[in-house]
């Protein structure tokens, strides 16, 4: 009886039965945590859950990226139109990051 890892809805992939994104689980990996490392930092999976996850990604790799590229697009737009509607926000956020990143000054 072959059991499902990962579910596909609202748009978007998860690890079944939680709110836990594909994406999350894909994307720590990448960066080359062990899915003990990936756990440590989502206590609500189980390693069963994360290896399974791993082995949808693994299995559809071609559709996952691009689900993954598509999503980064979306994200890189809103973050633009954001900018784009409140320049002056944007301006304050970079020159208080600026003051930030030199203390004492």
């Amino acid at each position: 009886m072959a059991k499902e890892y990962v579910e596909e809805h609202s748009g978007g992939y998860f690890a079944a039965g939680t709110r836990v994104s594909l994406d999350s689980i894909v994307y720590a990996f990448l960066r080359g945590e062990s899915p003990e490392g990936i756990a440590e930092s989502f206590p609500a999976l189980t390693l069963e859950q994360i290896h399974g996850s791993l082995a949808f990604y693994l299995a559809n790799r071609e559709k996952v990226d691009e689900y993954l590229r598509r999503g980064k697009e979306e994200f890189e737009t809103l973050r633009r139109e954001a900018r784009e509607r409140n320049p002056r926000l944007y301006a304050r956020l970079v020159d208080a990051r600026q003051k930030a990143a030199r203390p004492g000054v």
